[in-house]
C-alpha cells in the first residue's frame, strides 16, 4: 500500500500543480466548484477532493458546488445524499462572490456562454482538449479513465489527510467513470482504485450500484424493444420524448449485455436538444470516433473508445428533417449519417 501511495504522490506534474494549488488560496478564501450537466460520481468526488486540499491548506471561509443541470440519476442522488454534499444550480449562483472558481470534470468551453465573462482560475479534467482556453492551473489528462484518480494524486501530493467519505466517494468517482474498467483506464487508474478501495466504506458503494433503474423508466425499455432496428451486431434506436439523458444511457447499457450486439446507438429528444448516446465493447468499434465523424459537423459530439454522446440543437435536426420528427424519419437520418464514411472538418455550426 505505501509503495502504491509513493508511486501516485511522486509524479513530477502532480507534485508542480499541488504547490500551484496550495500557494492560490488566501486566509478565510471563497471558493465555488462548477460540474457541467447533471452532477455524476466522478465530478462530485473531484470536487469534494479539491475543497479538502484547500480547506487543509487554509481554511475557507465560503466553498460551494454549482452545476448547470439537477441531478437526473437516482444512483447519483443517493450517492450525493450518503456523502453529505448540496450542489446549488448555477443559474441561481453569484459567481461574483467568490474569488476562486474551479472547474471540475469539465473545462471553460463546455459552458458556452453561462459563466458570463468570468474565468474560472483551476481547471481539472480528463477529456480532450477541443478549443483553446486559459487557466492559471490548467491539469487536462485524457489518458485517465476517471479525475478521481488525479484528485487522489493530489491528495497523496498534498499530503492531508483523507477521511473514509472521500475515499469512498473517490472509489465510486472511479468505478462509475470507468465503468468498473470497462472503458479505457491507465495504470495510474488501476493503483488509485486499489488505493482508495482498500479504505472506502465498499457496502455503500455495492448498496447505491444495486439501484439503477427507475421505475418509470421501465416504459422506455419496453419502446425500444419494439422500436428498435438491429443490424447485425448493431442496435439503433430512437425513444422519441425522454425525461432525461439517462434514460438513453440506461437503454443502451442494457441493449450492449443482449448476446452478439457490441454496438448501440440510442437517441431521445431532451427539451431543446436530441442526445444520442453511443455504448460499446470498446474492441471492433471506436464509438468516440464514429460519434465525432457521424455527427461533428451538425452537433457537439465526443467521447471514448467504448463510450460517446452527441448533443445536436433540436432546430438544427428539424432544418435536416424538414419539421419532420416521426420515428420514421429520425430512424432514417440516424442510419444514413452512421453510414456517412467521410466528413468536412467543420464545427458545430455546419461552416468549416
Amino acid at each position: 500500500m505505501k509503495r502504491i501511495e509513493w508511486l501516485l504522490a511522486r509524479k513530477e506534474e502532480t507534485v508542480l500543480n499541488v504547490f500551484k494549488l496550495k500557494s492560490m488560496v488566501r486566509e478565510n478564501d471563497s471558493l465555488a466548484v462548477l460540474i457541467y450537466g447533471s452532477p455524476d460520481p466522478d465530478a462530485v468526488a473531484s470536487a469534494m477532493a479539491l475543497r479538502e486540499i484547500l480547506n487543509q491548506t487554509k481554511p475557507l471561509a465560503k466553498c460551494v458546488f454549482v452545476a448547470t443541470e439537477p441531478v437526473v440519476r437516482y444512483q447519483n442522488a443517493e450517492f450525493i445524499r450518503e456523502m453529505k454534499v448540496e450542489i446549488q444550480m448555477l443559474d441561481k449562483t453569484d459567481l461574483k462572490e467568490f474569488r476562486l472558481i474551479a472547474l471540475v470534470d469539465a473545462q471553460p468551453t463546455f459552458f458556452g456562454e453561462a459563466l458570463d465573462g468570468i474565468k474560472p482560475q483551476i481547471v481539472l479534467d480528463h477529456h480532450p482538449c477541443k478549443t483553446i482556453w486559459h487557466a492559471s492551473l490548467a491539469d487536462v489528462r485524457p489518458n485517465y479513465g476517471a479525475l478521481s484518480t488525479i484528485m487522489t494524486e493530489y491528495l497523496l501530493a498534498a499530503r492531508v489527510k483523507i477521511p473514509k467519505k472521500l475515499y469512498t466517494a473517490l472509489l465510486y468517482g472511479i468505478r462509475s467513470d470507468t465503468t468498473n474498467f470497462e472503458r479505457d483506464a491507465s495504470l495510474e487508474d488501476i493503483g488509485a482504485y486499489y488505493l482508495n478501495f482498500m479504505r472506502a466504506n465498499r457496502q455503500l458503494v455495492r448498496r447505491i450500484e444495486l439501484n439503477q433503474i427507475p421505475d418509470r423508466f421501465l416504459k422506455y425499455f419496453d419502446y425500444a424493444y419494439h422500436h428498435k432496428r438491429r443490424y447485425r451486431d448493431r442496435v439503433i434506436c430512437f425513444l422519441g420524448a425522454v425525461d432525461s439523458a439517462d434514460v438513453c444511457v440506461q437503454v443502451a447499457d442494457f441493449f450492449l449485455r443482449v448476446i452478439n450486439v457490441f454496438y448501440v446507438v440510442v437517441a431521445g429528444i431532451v427539451k431543446d436538444r436530441i442526445i444520442i448516446v453511443f455504448r460499446g465493447d470498446g474492441y471492433r468499434r471506436d464509438c468516440g470516433a464514429i460519434a465525432r465523424k457521424s455527427f461533428g459537423n451538425i452537433g457537439n459530439a465526443g467521447g471514448h473508445r467504448s463510450a460517446a454522446r452527441v448533443e445536436i440543437p433540436i432546430e438544427t435536426l428539424k432544418t435536416a428533417l424538414d419539421n419532420d420528427l416521426s420515428q420514421e424519419a429520425v430512424d432514417r437520418f440516424l442510419v444514413q449519417r452512421l453510414r456517412r464514411k467521410r466528413y468536412p472538418n467543420t464545427g458545430a455550426n455546419g461552416k468549416e
